[in-house]
């Protein structure tokens, strides 16, 4: 298949590349142009065509059914990329938002698009700086059709089952095959970056609890415990350990584990955590419906306080998102 990709940062670029690697062509395009240049560079020879702008990208486009897949910082520049798309497609094109956007801003330019004729899917996308390799889990929603068009696309970018045990009893009837590739259609525009919103919002109290508890063992040696019961305890090695059989395994702790290897008083980092936006919204959305989510609450009021004084667990924080998503602390 033929895709439009618009937004070549981090994610952005590797899923290009990725798609030309299983065959796909991609149209791709970014303000900045160097990062075109790099894109077309490491796809696969002869899969990926630079763009100038949105209206080259839509013009490079062949096929009666166009599709354009968007992946820019939720907010302003992404409503003005999808409107601006809008105003350039056709009926029965397909524009696609990778990002982390807000579930009812979805709803929204689904609406306005529908009028044009023009299907919206939003695609919630995990996987970071590490998707190239490993593939992005998606969750996404929209009109089925337009779903069903474009899975090829999505089971391309996908990890696939890979050597995953599989869940006993996902064999019966009614379950989703797709979700063991590691993608899902969650069900109409919105409920896609819904899904992604509440995995991040659990993301952070996962992170947290890391963090506050590499905290208590670094901190077991304070002189303001007895001395009897001080220990120096060695946080890139318990972090190595728990890697091996331990119920906290898990991709979160082998990125803890690389980063005290490297330095294992991570005075890299500040520990000034920055939040995207997810966690907000899954509390906004637990809100609504009267569910109480004291957990991800507490891990994101943590982020706050981070950025007005800060600790160890922050550091760790911090250290755990620039390994998953290549995120950089924000210098005042």
């Amino acid at each position: 298949m033929q895709i439009g990709i618009v937004g070549l940062g981090r994610m952005g670029g590797n899923i290009a590349v990725r798609l030309t690697r299983h065959g796909h062509d991609v149209v791709v395009y970014d303000r900045d142009s160097s990062a075109v240049e790099k894109v077309v560079a490491r796809a696969e020879a002869g899969r990926a065509t630079g763009a100038s702008s949105l209206t080259d990208v839509v013009a490079k486009l062949t096929g009666p059914k166009r599709i354009v897949w968007s992946m820019l910082p939720a907010g302003e520049i992404t409503e003005e990329t999808v409107l601006s798309l809008g105003g350039l497609m056709q009926r029965g094109d397909i524009v696609i938002d990778g990002g982390n956007t807000y579930y009812k801003d979805d709803i929204r330019r689904a609406k306005t698009l529908a009028e044009k004729g023009i299907d919206y899917v939003d695609v919630g996308t995990s996987g970071g700086v590490w998707g190239l390799e490993r593939g992005y889990c998606m969750m996404y929603g929209g009109a089925p059709e337009a779903a069903e068009h474009i899975d090829p696309i999505l089971a391309a970018l996908a990890p696939g089952i890979g050597d995953i045990p599989r869940t006993p009893g996902r064999d019966r009837e009614g379950v989703d095959p797709r979700a063991e590739q590691g993608y899902l259609y969650c069900g109409p525009a919105g409920s896609g970056h819904f899904v992604k919103m509440v995995h991040n919002g659990i993301e952070y109290g996962m992170m947290q609890a890391f963090a506050e508890g590499f905290d208590v063992m670094y901190r077991k040696d304070s002189p303001l415990l007895p001395e009897d019961e001080r220990f120096s305890l060695n946080m890139a090695d318990i972090a190595e350990v728990w890697r091996r059989g331990s119920v906290v395994s898990s991709w979160l702790l082998d990125l803890t584990a690389q980063a005290l290897t490297k330095n294992e008083s991570l005075s890299e980092f500040s520990g000034e955590v920055n939040d995207s936006g997810e966690g907000r919204w899954t509390i906004e959305a637990a809100i609504e419906e009267a569910v109480p989510v004291p957990v991800m609450t507490a891990a994101l009021f943590t982020r706050f306080r981070s950025r007005s004084g800060n600790t160890f667990s922050e550091k760790v924080l911090s250290a755990m998102r620039y390994g998953f998503g290549g995120h950089v602390e924000t210098k005042d």
